[in-house]
């Protein structure tokens, strides 16, 4: 007689525990996914100093090679080898007896041959002599002065002097050595070594680049600065002194497709010596609206072009291919592909794939204004 509500009850008892079971499940039920959180740069453009690091050597100012001008035996050497010397110093003595000899003879030959024309002088006024005889005197006598100037010089010769200022190398010749005018080996050589020159090569390339850009408009001349260049010794050091660039060559080197730079720079201490190499930073331009980009926002893609992430406006990640040539500091020029405003990725991009939507928070791993500091540290070395 009571099955059937021991039945209702026990179905009504099953039926409570299925609901129960569901509303468990659904408590169980997973949250909506948050949004991964990355790290961003907001790019801004600035002017930036365009620089190019070329390499080169050092050239002498000036070089004189020291050679006789008479024949002779020397007699003396005056100056110590590695020494600074002045120009007009005297550098050897050439053995003068038979110059000394040879002027005395030409003063006497002078004196003889002005006598002579003295006399006619007077005689041809009264018709003593004729005067072709005077005028014969007169040229004798020319010569005279002639051939006694010659001596003098020849004379003085003997006397080596120091054509220029400067440091003089090790000498060629000792005392007791026979010399000649117009041999062919230098008695020793005198570099000046400040100002020195520094040599540099640049591709044609770059330099038709360089005038492009500068006549398109996308590079402003550096006015004054325009000329300046810095040096880098082979250490990796800085050259203390600034430096001027003097010329470019008029043509292009066929074999290398290279244009040859002169730079001078002072060198009050002799640290730069003739031969040596170094790097030179040439100031090419300024680029009033450069998009410098972190190092730690841009990677590269399977066929090696650089690329970016970026937060969309709709807080979701961009892929951009950029074009950027050369690194300042621990930044890149970024000539396409990025522009002022930008919100880069460079925290949290192994995490975030294009399209996804995302949080962007300032990155930690870049700090507010390094991008800035950096390139203007590093002068827009490329």
């Amino acid at each position: 007689m009571h099955t059937k509500p021991a039945v209702a009850a026990l179905v009504s008892a099953i039926a409570v525990a299925l609901l129960s079971l569901g509303g468990c499940k659904e408590a169980s039920a997973p949250q909506a996914q948050q949004a991964p959180e990355v790290g961003v740069v907001t790019l801004q453009a600035q002017p930036f100093a365009l620089t190019t690091e070329v390499p080169g050597r050092t050239s002498a100012y000036r070089i004189a090679e020291v050679r006789p001008q008479v024949n002779g035996i020397i007699q003396k050497r005056l100056f110590t080898e590695g020494s600074e010397v002045k120009a007009g110093q005297q550098l050897y003595q050439i053995d003068p007896a038979t110059y000394e000899a040879a002027f005395k003879s030409a003063q006497a030959t002078q004196l003889s041959a002005k006598s002579l024309a003295d006399r006619y002088k007077l005689l041809v006024a009264d018709k003593a002599v004729s005067q072709q005889a005077y005028d014969e005197a007169r040229a004798a006598g020319l010569q005279a002065d002639a051939a006694l100037e010659q001596a003098r010089i020849d004379l003085r010769y003997t006397k080596v002097m120091a054509p220029i200022s400067g440091r003089i190398g090790r000498s060629a010749v000792t005392e007791g050595a026979l010399v000649s005018n117009g041999q062919a080996n230098a008695m020793a050589t005198i570099q000046q070594l400040d100002p020195i020159y520094v040599d540099v090569t640049q591709s044609s390339k770059d330099l038709l680049r360089l005038r492009r850009d500068l006549a398109d408009g996308r590079l402003q001349k550096a006015s004054d600065s325009a000329a300046k260049v810095a040096l880098k010794l082979e250490d990796g050091s800085r050259y203390a002194h600034e430096g001027t660039l003097e010329f470019s060559e008029v043509a292009v080197d066929e074999s290398t497709g290279s244009v040859t730079l002169r730079a001078v720079f002072p060198n009050p201490d002799h640290l730069l010596l003739p031969g040596m190499f170094v790097h030179a930073e040439l100031l090419s331009g300024v680029k009033e609206n450069a998009i410098l980009a972190p190092q730690q926002g841009v990677t590269r893609n399977q066929r090696g072009e650089p690329t970016a992430m970026v937060v969309g406006a709709d807080d979701k990640v961009e892929l951009r291919v950029l074009k950027a040539d050369r690194t300042a500091g621990n930044t890149w020029l970024v000539e396409d592909g990025l522009q002022e405003g930008d919100r880069l990725i460079t925290e949290g991009l192994q995490f975030v794939q294009p399209g996804t939507e995302v949080k962007a928070v300032p990155a930690r791993n870049v700090k507010a204004g390094e991008v800035a500091q950096d390139a203007a540290k590093n002068n827009g070395k490329g």
